[in-house]
């Protein structure tokens, strides 16, 4: 069983930056592929990006594209989305989570392991 922590959430004002952690225990991370989604207020949850096990690439939602960067620190157990150029529109509660799955895993559906979320609010 995996569990995920995220931090570093808070507010920031537009064009600004903001870099999430998700300390993952319970598994070995390098075992996961590893996802960053978000719920705006109002909004379905929605995919931001993941991350690969072995190869680490990265596929992002062309909202992020350009903007958003994930990493991962398999010695330390830890996902980071490093977010750039932030909008009111990124405004959102910011999930991490696990599967092991391969292939294009873009719904949420396709992960197992979730954490609690932390909030960004993007001010104009």
């Amino acid at each position: 069983q995996v569990q995920l922590v995220e931090s570093g959430g808070g507010l920031v004002q537009a064009g600004g930056s903001l870099k999430l952690s998700c300390v993952a225990s319970g598994g070995t991370l390098r075992s996961y592929r590893m996802g960053w989604f978000r719920q705006g207020p109002g909004k379905e949850r929605e995919f931001v990006g993941y991350i690969t096990q072995v190869s680490g690439s990265t596929y992002y939602a062309d909202s992020v594209k350009g903007r958003f960067t994930i990493s991962r620190d398999n010695a330390k157990s830890t996902l980071y989305l490093q977010m750039n150029s932030l909008k009111p529109e990124d405004t959102a509660v910011y999930y991490c989570a696990a599967t092991a799955r391969s292939g294009l895993t873009t719904q949420d559906y396709h992960y197992n392991y979730w954490g609690q979320g932390t909030q960004v609010t993007v001010s104009s």
